[in-house]
């Protein structure tokens, strides 16, 4: 079961497949307010969150799809990702359909 089901439970809805973005590595932990995952775009690391589809069950106002720059305090091999109080935003969308063209653009 992927991590992001363990953490949030089977009824959470990504909203896409994340077997369509294999780029997609999940590191979602109970103990954050969303579900995410880490990728590599270039040189750089990203982290996607994703937030409840209902916006009453988010914690914060914001939208349900946000990517922001991201550290890798680990090494390549062990990477251990993380974002930054002054992370950029990369992308921000409330629709999956937004969410899965931009995918589908960084992963050409």
């Amino acid at each position: 079961m992927q991590p992001y089901l363990q953490a949030f439970g089977t009824q959470f809805t990504l909203g896409f497949n994340p077997n369509d973005y294999p780029f997609l590595i999940d590191k979602s932990y109970g103990n954050d307010t969303c579900v995410s995952f880490y990728f590599k775009q270039g040189d750089q690391y990203r982290i996607l969150w994703v937030d409840h589809e209902i916006a009453n069950d988010r914690e914060v106002d914001c939208a349900r799809y946000t990517i922001v720059s991201a550290t890798n305090e680990g090494d390549d091999e062990f990477p251990e990702i993380y974002s930054e109080p002054d992370s950029l935003q990369v992308f921000e969308c409330e629709t999956s359909k937004e969410l899965i063209e931009y995918l589908n653009l960084i992963s050409a």
